[in-house]
């Protein structure tokens, strides 16, 4: 038997009915807009509300090699939607993209963003966005476009998920591949802002066995601070450095800490040896060692412990580079050297 009555047609439905509200995406696009347009450099051609971005490689390359990353912000979007926490997600999702690219020698040219949620809750939307145009100015890199989802059934309401695309360029002749580096040369590691996007699920469950709540007071701040302190973005300190030729390898210190990272930038028969007493281990790592009971070597490869970036440079240019990155606002050390790797011996050494 039919369920309508004869003769009387069915009601009729909306695209909201069945939980898309076109009205709210639609004001999420304006909400964006003046922040695409800060972020606004040489080269974009047309931006925002297109089908798609336009971007003309400036011309101050000669044999430009585009570089690409995508990446996201990992379980770490658990504790924003936990602690109500959206401003800084938007940096790590950058970050997470541009540190990326940047190793290779790239400079971030612009950045597209998918966001994809159950319900779309404007306002949230948009703090989450004006994260993301936070780390676009950071780098320098314009935010171009993007996609915003909303998919009634897939995600629960008050989550949403993130994923973020960046595009670099880098003259071929001096694209940063390790294939410099040798025996004698320096590594020097800089300064992370915390755990930025890395080892979250680790430290959710910490968090959980100690019972610390975002409230806590940890060395003078609330715990929710450090914990969800934004990726740190090293573009604008490196880059000039890149360009006079005085740094032979770059490592990004993401999923995999020091010990897994440093190696994709040597050559088979290299090795860094590292000193673990060369830096200081901040507190946020020292809690979460003693609370969780995380081994030295598990630290080590879960957590970039303090360092989020590594640079190889020679041992002559080694001081000058320290310098030049401290004047530009990076907190730099002296990690230890390239050596010879020995038969069976693991290409990251901490001693």
């Amino acid at each position: 038997m039919s369920a309508q009555t004869p003769g009387n047609p069915p009601s009729s439905l909306t695209y909201r009915d069945a939980g898309v509200d076109i009205d709210a995406g639609e004001a999420l696009v304006e909400r964006i807009k003046p922040l695409a347009k800060r972020t606004l450099r040489d080269g974009v051609m047309a931006g925002i509300g297109g089908f798609g971005a336009l971007f003309q490689v400036p011309q101050k390359y000669r044999e430009p090699v585009l570089v690409s990353g995508t990446d996201g912000v990992g379980t770490k979007l658990r504790l924003a939607f936990d602690w109500n926490r959206h401003d800084t997600v938007g940096i790590d999702l950058v970050a997470m993209s541009v540190n990326d690219i940047l190793v290779q020698g790239a400079e971030p040219l612009f950045f597209l963003d998918y966001f994809a949620c159950g319900r779309l809750d404007v306002d949230v939307a948009a703090r989450v966005v004006g994260g993301i145009a936070q780390g676009c100015e950071q780098s320098g890199c314009a935010l171009i476009g993007g996609e915003t989802a909303e998919m009634p059934g897939m995600y629960p309401d008050g989550e949403y998920d993130l994923a973020g695309f960046a595009v670099g360029a880098v003259e071929k002749s001096a694209i940063l591949d390790g294939a410099r580096i040798g025996v004698g040369d320096v590594v020097l590691g800089l300064a992370s802002s915390g755990a930025h996007s890395n080892g979250y699920s680790l430290i959710r469950k910490i968090l959980e066995r100690s019972d610390a709540k975002p409230t806590d007071d940890f060395h003078g701040q609330p715990l929710v601070d450090v914990v969800m302190a934004p990726t740190r973005i090293y573009v604008k300190s490196l880059l000039p450095v890149i360009a006079d030729g005085q740094i032979r390898g770059l490592a990004h210190i993401t999923g995999g800490g020091l010990l897994d990272n440093v190696p994709r930038i040597l050559r088979p028969g290299l090795a860094a040896r590292l000193r673990r007493d060369a830096w200081a281990l901040p507190p946020l790592f020292q809690w979460l060692q003693r609370e969780g009971g995380v081994a030295d070597s598990e630290m080590h490869r879960v957590f970039n412990c303090g360092i989020g970036m590594v640079a190889v440079v020679a041992a002559a240019d080694a001081d000058t580079v320290a310098a030049r990155l401290r004047e530009a606002g990076e907190t730099v050390y002296q990690l230890g050297e390239i050596v010879a790797q020995d038969d069976g011996q693991p290409q990251t050494i901490v001693v």
